[in-house]
């Protein structure tokens, strides 16, 4: 028990007292801290980067990765109508796990970091955040963070490494015969687990990141210093997460923002998703025309964005762009780009790792051939750099137009390529016909893929190699200059069509 300067008692450790600013000082307590934990050849993190289906060493590039395992007390809440969520069960014992990727050295971390709630809809961790804009966080010197967010990973984790990961617990706190214990739950939850576990981790690890804790990676060994380098915190979440972030955002951050005074985050990133999440894992799914589906008024930047794949199913979670004080708010839509990328899988756990942690290996093919290689990394990382920009410089990010609809199906040009939204050279300069949808197993209704044009055709539209090279160089300096493609992209962009075979 510590007064604060206005004599008030509160539950907060010395360093966060010292370390955080005063409107921070109070709320969301510290979790415990074990890590890093270390690695040998046959005991290493999952996902980790050496261990990816195409390897990372991120020594060359100056980077060090660690895990960690955090362990709270995390409330389960109910969220029965549209504002901040209620308590259903308090203060539940939790232990997760948490990746982390920093620069090596302190004078080459920006402070900002990224956290993502890892991606669950495999069935085990998907690490998408640092799939998508890896080269931009390098770049900049910025850091990641990945939470496990889901029981069902969990689980994986455990048969994959039984003795690294046996402290890992999100047990649900009600016994079977409680009333409150639903019969019934998803096909990929338990009932002596809880999903609804993950909101009070998720804020929990940000206040760690932010703390002046010696168990902080971000201190640098700096421990008692007057102000952590954690500069800004960036919530991240794709697909199933995405969801995860509309919930935290309208049901949990007006709580962290009644607690602490301020927000954990300083702005969310919120890709391929339009509703939350349910709350708890015996919470109905909410309903499409509830006033919870869409994010307004939540204090810091929103950037929603959506890939060719599945903009149209979520046409009706689209709003109107705002820079209002405290509605500030992007809505995107990628031309051309797929949902279930290949780059998720290049980035993901080894395919045999994944064997010995009981998961298949997710397909790279699809019926129409591989999954759609279109960049989407290219418009993440320039939405990364403009929202980065807003925050730090106060800077509104760009808007763009949606994805062009008229009653209800998208207006296409004449390659086929739908009209509006971010565009990139592969959809202004097209070789290609890009689709988001394709047939097949596993995810591959939203893979994507692409059907190259006709030899005939490229020569016409592009009669010799100059006028392609001229044509793709025009259209990245364009795009440059608006603000959706970053200059070092755009370098690659153009080095690519020199080498191109086209015609």
């Amino acid at each position: 028990m510590k007064r604060n300067r206005w004599g008030i008692l509160l539950q907060v450790p010395v360093a966060l007292l010292l370390s955080w600013p005063a409107s921070l000082v109070a709320g969301t307590p510290l979790p415990k801290v074990k890590g890093p934990i270390p690695e040998t050849a046959s005991s290493y993190a999952f996902g980790s980067a050496g261990h990816e289906r195409v390897p990372e060493d991120l020594k060359k590039i100056g980077y060090v990765e660690e895990e960690y395992f955090l362990s709270g007390d995390a409330n389960v809440y109910d969220w029965p109508e549209p504002g901040p969520a209620k308590v259903r069960t308090a203060k539940v014992p939790y232990t997760t796990r948490v990746l982390v990727r920093r620069p090596l050295s302190a004078a080459k971390f920006s402070g900002n970091v990224v956290v993502e709630m890892a991606n669950p809809s495999n069935l085990f961790d998907l690490n998408l955040g640092w799939t998508m804009s890896h080269d931009e966080f390098v770049r900049n010197g910025d850091a990641w963070v990945m939470i496990t967010a889901k029981p069902v990973a969990m689980v994986t984790l455990k048969k994959f490494d039984p003795v690294r990961y046996a402290s890992l617990s999100f047990a649900n706190p009600l016994p079977l015969d409680d009333p409150k214990n639903c019969e019934k739950v998803s096909a990929d939850s338990a009932r002596d687990t809880e999903n609804g576990l993950v909101w009070d981790m998720f804020s929990q690890t940000a206040a760690w990141i932010r703390s002046g804790e010696t168990s902080n990676p971000f201190m640098y060994g700096k421990h008692g210093a007057a102000k952590p380098p954690v500069k800004h915190v960036y919530a991240w979440g794709y697909s199933q997460t995405g969801s995860f972030l509309y919930t935290y955002v309208n049901a949990i951050h007006p709580l962290v923002v009644q607690s602490d005074g301020a927000s954990l985050f300083d702005a969310y990133l919120i890709a391929v998703s339009s509703s939350p999440a349910p709350i708890n894992q015996c919470a109905a799914p909410v309903a499409r025309d509830d006033a919870r589906r869409w994010i307004r008024n939540a204090g810091v930047p929103v950037v929603r964005i959506m890939s060719q794949s599945d903009y149209l199913s979520g046409i009706a979670a689209r709003r109107d762009d705002s820079d209002a004080k405290g509605d500030q708010y992007r809505n995107y839509e990628i031309a051309g780009s797929g949902h279930a990328t290949p780059d998720e899988l290049k980035f993901s756990a080894d395919p045999a790792d994944l064997i010995k942690a009981g998961r298949s290996v997710p397909p790279l093919n699809c019926n129409e051939g591989p999954r759609s290689r279109f960049p989407s990394t290219v418009a993440f990382n320039a939405i990364y750099h403009n929202l980065n920009l807003w925050v730090s410089q106060g800077k509104p990010a760009p808007r763009a137009e949606p994805i062009q609809v008229k009653d209800g199906a998208p207006v296409l040009d004449q390659f086929g390529n739908v009209q509006g939204g971010i565009r990139s050279p592969f959809v202004d300069v097209p070789t290609s016909t890009w689709y988001g949808n394709s047939t097949g197993e596993s995810f591959c209704r939203i893979a994507g893929h692409e059907t190259p044009f006709p030899a005939e055709q490229v020569k016409k539209l592009y009669p010799n190699h100059a006028d392609y090279v001229r044509a793709v160089t025009e259209d990245v300096e364009r795009l440059e200059k608006a603000g959706w493609i970053v200059p070092a992209d755009g370098a690659v962009l153009i080095q690519n069509a020199k080498t191109a075979a086209v015609p």
